[in-house]
């Protein structure tokens, strides 16, 4: 926290580009808490980037170029002239890997990890506060890369996700019928559907062997983007997870992976909760999808599950089918060979 303090007040003019296809803009680079400030010229905010998921694509090369660890697609290039800057990035990486866990030191790393764990009370007073600031600078490659690691920890349990191909372009066009973000279909999964860090929608394939349309699936798809609209997937993790992860995340960029068992367990665990009806149902009339399968999927008797019944959009109405009986068949047997 002393080296940051340090670097407070210093800012530098750089060369930032968002995509390789985008046009380069010159911004204000400035260092904030445990991040990277990157800001128009109007001083408005563009981007924040985590010091500890931070990296350098020429090492020792002027004029220097920066981008978020795991996606060089987004860059940040700081001219010769600006070498304070330059210099005080550099120093603040290198804090920040002298901070990170060595093997064979655990003695040191849990004297290391306590005394984060109290820097981190002292500079957010509350783990709310902590877990706020986590969520704001973790950038989407980091959040991607959660989730899939997650997966890998549900898979153990529910079985490696089904990978036939002709049943996985029906998945795609499910997914894209319904502006859904990617989809894996998991074989025994506890649960029927859950939503991961990173957009990462996971689908128990009985959603799909068990029913003669795929308008239940389809409802399923829709609640969790719902839920993920109330509910921040990360933000979830984190508040189950603990503090000190919170901070290992704000600090190193990783989770420990006996962090990410333990959260796979509970997700397992834990019954699913349920999105608003109202939120749900306005997704059903946008997708002119009928609620009601979905509904009576949950509950036969229907009778926790009226609202959804009683006012669904499409009652009454023609819709068309999610997909063709094509490949639907070909979408029942995601998971055979």
């Amino acid at each position: 926290m002393t080296a940051l303090s340090k670097y407070a007040r210093l800012e530098a003019t750089g060369l930032w580009r968002s995509a390789p296809d985008a046009q380069r803009r010159e911004v204000i680079v400035s260092i904030g808490d445990a991040t990277l400030v990157i800001s128009d010229l109007k001083d408005q905010a563009l981007t924040h980037w985590s010091l500890a998921a931070l990296a350098r694509s020429n090492p020792g090369t002027r004029p220097a170029i920066f981008h978020p660890d795991g996606d060089p697609s987004e860059t940040l290039e700081i001219p010769d002239s600006e070498g304070e800057m330059i210099d005080a990035i550099e120093t603040l990486r290198r804090v920040v890997e002298r901070r990170r866990p060595r093997p064979g030191r655990l003695r040191f790393a849990g004297v290391l990890t306590s005394a984060l764990v109290v820097a981190a009370v002292a500079l957010f007073w509350l783990p709310g506060a902590l877990q706020d600031h986590t969520l704001r600078v973790v950038p989407k490659v980091k959040r991607a890369s959660i989730g899939a690691a997650l997966l890998k920890k549900i898979e153990r349990v529910s079985g490696p996700a089904c990978t036939n191909a002709r049943g996985r372009t029906a998945l795609a066009k499910l997914g894209a019928r319904l502006s859904s973000d990617p989809m894996v279909v998991l074989p025994a999964m506890t649960r029927p559907s859950l939503h991961l860090p990173g957009g990462l929608i996971v689908l128990n394939k009985t959603l799909f062997e068990d029913y003669e349309s795929p308008d239940i699936a389809g409802g399923y798809i829709l609640a969790e983007q719902a839920k993920r609209a109330v509910t921040d997937p990360l933000e979830h993790m984190l508040a189950t997870i603990g503090i000190r992860e919170n901070f290992r995340l704000l600090t190193t960029g990783d989770v420990s992976d006996a962090a990410l068992t333990r959260y796979a367990e509970h997700l397992m665990a834990e019954p699913a909760p349920e999105p608003p009806v109202d939120a749900l149902l306005a997704r059903f009339e946008k997708q002119r999808l009928h609620s009601t399968p979905y509904a009576q999927a949950r509950d036969i008797t229907g009778e926790t599950v009226l609202p959804l019944i009683e006012g669904d959009p499409m009652n009454g109405k023609e819709t068309d089918p999610l997909l063709n009986d094509a490949d639907w068949l070909r979408l029942q047997n995601i998971c055979g060979g």
